[in-house]
């Protein structure tokens, strides 16, 4: 009698995948117990573009402001697009370019000086459609390139410094809906991140990002989210961490270009 080869069910794969972020929230835990932790408190402001070219191709594009809060400084400025082509069955891939502008990471700093960073960046994006809610998973991986600092001042171009990894996992739950519109939204997202290269020494743990929010749809063009993030960063001593609480507010705008047909 012939044996059939083990098959691995979407739920046994998803179950890998909580198993998974599970362990990193735990040793998250166990980090912050252990090691130097500096707790600060941001304001992200967001404005996301879909501009939907037809049923295959759309364009993405963002710019954030990343402030903190007592006292009050600018942390960041984000702007990022990437041209996204829908693949087989709930498949996407994207590739774009992120201008990263970071201030000091110490709000009291008397340095006003913002360095600019380069992300290129491919990822893969998968949603599942249930029931009850919507199932994602993001997976992108960016190359990071600095501008070189000399004295407190920007000189020459950029330099590599690493390749970094990410993964998220998204659950987008609808609790009102309305002419088979989703009118309210409520998200939770987890994303992990990895620092890889030969710069990277006690730092291959970046990031872990725990996203909680409720957005609702004023129509198919406009939508607006208000959530609370928290941003536990290890930093490159590899015994010194960010743990940032963060209020974000989002607006997301959708221009859809695809020709109607005719009846």
């Amino acid at each position: 009698m012939k044996t059939k080869p083990l098959e691995i069910l979407p739920s046994e794969r998803l179950s890998v995948k909580i198993k998974f972020l599970l362990i990193v929230l735990l040793l998250q835990l166990n980090v912050q117990a252990q090691k130097r932790v500096t707790h600060q408190t941001l304001l992200w402001y967001g404005y996301y573009n879909s501009l939907i070219f037809n049923e295959k191709w759309s364009l993405k594009s963002e710019i954030q402001e990343r402030q903190f809060i007592n006292p009050s400084a600018q942390h960041q400025l984000v702007f990022r697009t990437n041209l996204e082509r829908k693949l087989v069955e709930n498949w996407s891939v994207s590739a774009g370019m992120t201008l990263f502008l970071q201030s000091p990471n110490n709000p009291e700093s008397e340095s006003n000086l913002m360095v600019p960073e380069l992300r290129p960046d491919l990822g893969f994006n998968n949603k599942q459609k249930l029931s009850f809610m919507t199932i994602s998973h993001r997976y992108k991986a960016e190359a990071r390139f600095f501008h070189d600092v000399e004295n407190n001042e920007l000189v020459g171009g950029y330099r590599f410094s690493n390749f970094r990894f990410r993964y998220q996992l998204g659950f987008d739950i609808p609790v009102i809906k309305k002419e088979d519109q989703e009118k309210v939204i409520v998200k939770v997202k987890d994303e992990v991140m990895l620092n890889f290269g030969s710069k990277i020494v006690k730092n291959t743990f970046d990031q872990n990002r725990i996203y909680l929010a409720l957005n609702y749809a004023f129509s198919p063009k406009y939508a607006v989210e208000v959530g609370y993030m928290n941003w536990f960063q290890q930093q490159k001593s590899g015994v010194d961490f960010y743990n940032r609480d963060i209020v974000r507010f989002s607006v997301f705008h959708n221009l859809n270009l695809k020709k109607k047909k005719h009846e």
